[in-house]
């Protein structure tokens, strides 16, 4: 079963893989094969999902818990890695969440990708890549999650530039993969230190052997560093790679290029949660170093608020839901950061639904109003789309984090968490925490009022074709609304309420000396207030700008114009990246290539020898006139100077 939960995905990868090279004649048959690939790949994910069900109840009531080995996979001189399945009470959660929300968008994407002429090769993608993520939350080693890692990389490149005759869908695959790239380097240099340091990269060892080694240090280049430190601070690069944290964010709004079935299974339960997963995973080494600690709260409480702040103006309606998955990311690492790892594993559990909602929401959109993405050429929708409206608003108001909705349990926690930490790093996520939850009620409901409601501002043509999605891309919203209005309160009690310590058990470990969960509860009561009150103040304003005032916006803007711009330019990160990095990369290419490679390897090297052949070659081919008398006045001037060079030899 273990096994199975994994590998059915590979295996429907594989043979729509190879439908996906059958090339049939006519459009009935054309149609069959598709309808072929879409069975096996959904119901690859249907099955793993439902054994992953079997698999959480197995270890959460039953407690099963272990390694299951599959087979050895490497063994080098010391290092020895098997391909195992880790069974705990995190890889059941992430097992079930992952499968759950991949089913849908696999399901979803039978209505949204009708009539695209690659289906079996899109299917094949999106099972590859639930296969890689699979890979990577069962790990029992660092090598087997590194494949995981690098697989998830892989196949959302292959799906973000799915549509590979659009420019800038082939440069958005680019950028994900060169950006993931910079945080993956850190990220093996990460498991080469932790090897370095214990001489395996089997976990439970690692975890085993952590204490003993909690003073252990580095000498590199002459300077002495704490050695869990060293690890740690590696380990998180990679995690803000793949999980977009600020700096290495750039990539994720750019992926909006592909498909948006895309969007929500890179964006909602997988790709991007893999950072917080692998920091909870390695627990107990960050609890061994309070500096990576505060490192990995600072930035997640940065991105949260910067990435908000971006979400309030852009115009796309995939950018913004974008945007605010690297916010909710932030708010999951703040929960990291303050050792209240379990938090921060409810808040991934309850974003899964939410974000898969509002992205599989946009989708219904977007097809609704024939692949129209700007939110500036909507309006009007909610009649139109009535269960589109609805499902988006529940998705809103879990995001948001209002009660009772999934969303506010989670991030409650996060922030009253980071509260009771007591330490300035805790007050500083607290502080831009709240701020952000402000922000979030803001955008979320700017998109609601700018996507349906106000007069319709799309062309008539559009806005005459508008219709409710079928039924296979609702039915997947219906299932994903239910999770984000109940995840919340059916998990609190077990994720980070009075059953957590049973329910986790060893999966997860924080030390005594970080009590912030524990003493979660015992804020005051305005602590546990304020995110709500001001997630509920974003909304009273959005909807003052964009329904009773509907010209302040465009007044702002224009007054505030160095500000606006600077936001809908995206705090200017990529312009920065392409000034620092890119375009000196390129200047130096070019003269490698041009100076180096051309003028001087070449031009000395083969092109330089060819030349001067082909010049001697030339020369000599002058001397064959094809005169006889040349010829005897050449043979002549040989006899005389090998006669006076003879007589002169004889009188030396």
């Amino acid at each position: 079963m273990y096994a199975a939960v994994v590998f059915l995905p590979l295996v429907g990868a594989v043979i729509a893989g190879m439908l996906a090279f059958v090339a049939p004649a006519g459009k009935a048959r054309q149609a069959r094969v598709d309808r072929a690939a879409q069975w096996i790949t959904c119901g690859a994910l249907l099955l793993s999902t439902v054994l992953a069900a079997f698999i959480f109840t197995d270890v959460v009531v039953a407690g099963n818990t272990g390694t299951v080995e599959l087979f050895t996979w490497i063994t080098s001189g010391a290092l020895e890695v098997s391909w195992a399945i880790k069974v705990d009470t995190l890889t059941a959660v992430m097992l079930l969440v992952v499968t759950l929300v991949s089913a849908m968008v696999h399901v979803y994407s039978i209505g949204y990708m009708h009539g695209d002429p690659s289906i079996p090769r899109f299917m094949a993608y999106l099972n590859l890549f639930t296969f890689f993520m699979l890979t990577l939350v069962t790990a029992d080693n660092l090598v087997q999650l590194y494949f995981g890692w690098e697989g998830v990389g892989l196949a959302s490149y292959l799906l973000i530039g799915f549509w590979y005759d659009r420019p800038s869908a082939n440069a958005a695959a680019i950028k994900a993969f060169l950006v993931n790239r910079v945080g993956d380097f850190g990220f093996v240099l990460g498991i080469f230190a932790t090897f370095l340091l214990f001489q395996t990269v089997d976990l439970d060892t690692i975890f085993a052997a952590a204490a003993n080694k909690a003073d252990a240090t580095f000498i590199v280049f002459g300077g002495e560093f704490h050695a869990i430190t060293v690890i740690c601070l590696l380990l998180f690069v990679g995690a803000m790679g793949k999980s977009a944290q600020i700096g290495l964010h750039t990539w994720l709004p750019d992926a909006m290029e592909g498909p948006t079935p895309v969007s929500a299974l890179i964006h909602a339960a997988t790709m991007v949660t893999a950072g917080v997963f692998m920091v909870a995973r390695m627990s107990p080494l960050f609890e061994y170093s309070d500096t990576a600690l505060a490192v990995v709260t600072i930035v997640g409480a940065t991105t949260a608020v910067v990435t908000a702040t971006i979400a309030c103006v852009q115009n796309d309606i995939k950018r913004v839901i974008a945007y605010s998955t690297c916010s909710q990311l932030g708010y999951m690492f703040i929960a990291a950061g303050v050792s209240a790892y379990s938090a921060g594993v409810f808040h991934l559990t309850t974003h899964a639904f939410f974000k898969a909602l509002l992205f599989l929401g946009a989708g219904s959109v977007i097809h609704a109003m024939s692949d129209e993405q700007d939110m500036r050429k909507m309006g009007g929708l909610w009649k139109m789309i009535p269960l589109t409206y609805g499902l988006m608003w529940v998705g809103s108001l879990a995001g948001a984090g209002i009660w009772p909705f999934a969303g506010y349990f989670s991030k409650e926690t996060i922030l009253e968490a980071a509260y009771a930490a007591g330490t300035g790093v805790g007050a500083y996520a607290f502080w831009l925490g709240a701020a952000t939850a402000l922000l979030t009620g803001f955008y979320s409901w700017r998109l609601l009022l700018m996507t349906f409601h106000g007069a319709p501002r799309g062309e008539e043509t559009v806005i005459a074709r508008v219709h409710e999605s079928p039924k296979a891309m609702t039915v997947p919203l219906l299932v994903l609304a239910v999770g984000a209005i109940f995840a919340g309160y059916a998990g609190f009690e077990f994720f980070v309420g009075d059953k957590a310590a049973d329910f986790w058990g060893s999966a997860i470990l924080v030390l005594p000396s970080h009590p912030a969960l524990e003493a979660a509860d015992g804020v005051p009561g305005w602590v546990k207030l304020l995110p709500l009150g001001l997630g509920l103040g974003g909304i009273v304003l959005a909807y003052g700008m964009y329904m009773l005032f509907p010209g302040l916006p465009g007044a702002l803007a224009g007054r505030f114009q160095p500000v606006y711009r600077f936001l809908l330019n995206k705090w200017y990160f990529d312009e920065l990246y392409d000034a620092v990095f890119v375009r000196p990369a390129f200047y130096l290419a070019r003269n490698f290539w041009k100076t180096g490679d051309g003028a001087l390897i070449d031009g000395v090297g083969p092109d330089g020898v060819a030349a001067a052949t082909r010049a001697l070659a030339r020369r000599a081919g002058r001397l064959q006139s094809g005169y006889l008398y040349h010829y005897a006045f050449a043979m002549l001037s040989g006899v005389v100077f090998l006669v006076t060079w003879y007589l002169l030899g004889q009188a030396g």
